[in-house]
């Protein structure tokens, strides 16, 4: 398994998460670690974004305690040229959805060019 993993963040406002991109066995996937030391509900959002504009994106189950939390999205096959691929994590606070402020967006550690 190939697992690339951005950086730890954490918001003044108390969310914590890291972003990860999984490769194993011709699939690839997304995974956040989070913790929510805001005592507010959040919303988080796990997107997967492929080559060719492919995204999968998923709406974790709300993040309501300073447990540890996972959020992972479905595998989804990968090519066997191996493609870069990122994941995002956004984690939104409570309240109407247009209005619900932006607390934390983390992402994973882009992938090397293909190319070389």
């Amino acid at each position: 398994m190939v697992v690339r993993c951005g950086p730890e963040l954490v918001a003044p406002e108390g969310v914590e998460a890291q972003t990860c991109v999984l490769t194993q066995g011709g699939g690839v996937w997304a995974r956040a670690y989070y913790r929510n030391a805001t005592g507010e509900e959040l919303r988080p959002v796990l997107s997967l974004m492929g080559p060719g504009g492919r995204t999968v994106e998923l709406h974790c189950a709300p993040a309501t305690d300073d447990e540890p939390g996972i959020c992972e999205t479905p595998r989804v096959p990968s090519p066997a040229v191996p493609r870069p691929a990122t994941a995002v994590a956004e984690f939104v606070g409570a309240g109407p959805v247009d209005e619900a402020p932006l607390l934390l967006r983390a992402g994973s550690e882009r992938a090397p060019d293909a190319r070389g």
